[in-house]
């Protein structure tokens, strides 16, 4: 078994910065594709960013130029660095983890972007 545990959301201003981590510990024998994953109210849960082993990333296009996803392979944790926050990237972030054939989800983090 895999446990995920987020941290780093929270409120900020438009424009602003917010850093999430997500740490995985448990039962690790192999750990792959990590990533971010976003839930608005009355919204379906779309990715955000994807990051493979070797540092491949992918974006959704509302986050590129705006959001960098990295990874931590020695500590099993992946990071989403968000800059120029907007009010529409108001969500519930979820980090996601494949490891042993199967993805695994964290807790959820609310980021509320307002004034």
């Amino acid at each position: 078994q895999v446990q995920l545990v987020e941290s780093g959301g929270g409120l900020v201003q438009p424009g602003g910065s917010l850093r999430l981590s997500c740490a995985a510990s448990g039962t690790i024998l192999s750990i792959g594709v990590m990533g971010w994953y976003r839930q608005a109210p009355g919204k379906q849960r779309e990715l955000v960013a994807v990051i493979s082993r070797l540092g491949g990333t992918n974006y959704k296009d509302s986050a590129k130029g705006r959001f960098t996803i990295s990874r931590d392979n020695a500590k099993n944790t992946v990071y989403l660095q968000m800059n120029s926050l907007k009010p529409e990237d108001t969500a519930v972030y979820y980090c996601n983890v494949q490891a042993g054939g199967r993805p695994y989800w964290g807790q959820g983090s609310q980021v509320t972007v307002s004034s």
